[in-house]
């Protein structure tokens, strides 16, 4: 009897993902990226993950978007953290213009 060949490749991307933002109890953002994102709201609210947002508890989750491929969710997730506080604000109230225009006036951070 022959074996049974699965394809892998490309596999682990094409699973749903998330980017992120919660706010923390100090009011400073956090931004990340996960395949399950009720999951990790709880996680990061018990705790379970050691750093910043352990230290800031309780976080609560204020903006979110869905990608079909993780890669692409990462490749926000760097992104973001790299944008001011002003400019994920402005994502957060889904304010694209202002988005827009914090972006030609700092080049794109």
């Amino acid at each position: 009897m022959a074996a049974c060949s699965i394809p892998t490749r490309g596999l682990l991307f094409s699973i749903r993902a998330w980017t992120y933002i919660v706010q923390c109890s100090d009011r400073s953002y956090y931004t990340g990226s996960t395949t399950n994102l009720g999951q990790r709201i709880v996680d990061h609210n018990s705790g379970r993950y050691r750093g910043y947002t352990s230290r800031r508890l309780p976080v609560q989750l204020v903006w979110s978007q869905e990608f079909s491929d993780v890669r692409d969710a990462i490749v926000l997730e760097r992104q973001i953290k790299g944008w001011t506080r002003k400019k994920k604000e402005a994502l957060i109230r889904g304010d694209f213009q202002m988005l827009h225009e914090l972006a030609r006036s700092r080049g794109c951070g």
